[in-house]
């Protein structure tokens, strides 16, 4: 699925391709926010990313799955 995170102050969005469900995303970053700590967040390729969650403006929740592509059933 793809996320976008809104920062504060900052002007791009991280973008963001996860095997996570949206469900997933809101309760890692409830955590990270009660405890003020950072959202971390591993993308399908590997990288990782820390945001400390207190500057997180947005997230944006993309499909969750994958819409097929071609004419093949």
């Amino acid at each position: 699925m793809e996320i976008k995170i809104g920062i504060q102050n900052v002007t791009r969005e991280v973008t963001l391709n996860v095997d996570l469900t949206a469900a997933d995303v809101t309760k890692a970053y409830s955590q990270a926010r009660e405890s003020d700590e950072f959202l971390t967040l591993t993308d399908t390729s590997g990288r990782q990313m820390l945001i400390p969650a207190a500057t997180i403006g947005y997230i944006e929740f993309g499909q969750e799955h994958s819409r097929p592509v071609g004419f093949g059933a």
